[in-house]
């Protein structure tokens, strides 16, 4: 089994065991009062969704994203979610009955094998890319099945540049909860995305928040180049 097969059922069963209480635990994550759900509502906004739009959200676990994207693209809008987890997906299913979202649909794929629709107004992806090995590949992925001008917005976790190796490696024993985060923090997938980023879309951004421990990177589908009209003689 490669590395990456590994990650990847690792993740699922993490996961697997986290949906139950996720939509509780997840509140606590990092640490308690980090501000979650400003950062959410600060990816969705910097999607500029507008009534009608259709939206991924990549790796959307219980959906806690939909409530937000449902008030910016209407009933008229669609939502695709794509998790790697059946029991995450699950909880979004009961996420979407409950509230009664016709327009949700659900996808179980790897972010990685996903193929996205063309012709999307946005794609989203909120505290899981950085955990995705091939994130560049869903980058490109998702930046080719942009409509011109669409919005890619990527929030997810970092570790701070400034931060001594000494007190990185300390706090990395205080919050530990598997042998993969060393590996996560080795691998920086954060500098990744923002490489990523810059080179697959037009007016990339890179914005740090908290203090550096996460990041807001955004960008949009490039317009068509227009060819110049080569003057015609008879």
């Amino acid at each position: 089994m490669s590395q990456a097969d590994r990650a990847r059922e690792h993740l699922i069963e993490t996961y697997r065991k986290k949906a139950r209480h996720y939509d509780v635990t997840s509140w606590l994550y990092p640490v308690p009062g980090y501000p979650q759900r400003t950062q959410r509502l600060r990816a969705v906004r910097a999607l500029t969704l507008r009534e009608g739009d259709r939206v991924v959200d990549v790796a959307c676990g219980t959906g806690a994203n939909f409530p937000r994207l449902e008030d910016a693209i209407g009933p008229r809008g669609r939502i695709i979610g794509v998790d790697l987890t059946d029991a995450m997906l699950a909880r979004a299913r009961s996420r979407v009955e409950a509230n009664g979202w016709s327009n949700v649909s659900l996808v179980q794929a790897d972010a990685a094998e996903f193929g996205f629709p063309g012709g999307l107004d946005a794609i989203l992806s909120t505290y899981a890319l950085t955990q995705v090995p091939e994130c560049a590949q869903v980058i490109a992925h998702g930046a080719e099945a942009l409509a011109a001008g669409g919005r890619w917005v990527i929030l997810d976790l970092k570790i701070p540049d400034r931060t001594p190796d000494w007190l990185a490696q300390l706090a990395m024993e205080v919050v530990r909860t598997s042998a993969s985060l060393d590996q996560w923090i080795a691998r920086r997938p954060w500098e990744t995305i923002r490489a990523a980023m810059q080179e697959g879309l037009a007016d990339p951004s890179w914005t740090e928040l908290c203090f550096g421990t996460a990041f807001l990177a955004a960008g949009s589908a490039p317009e068509p180049r227009r060819r110049a009209l080569v003057p015609v003689r008879e």
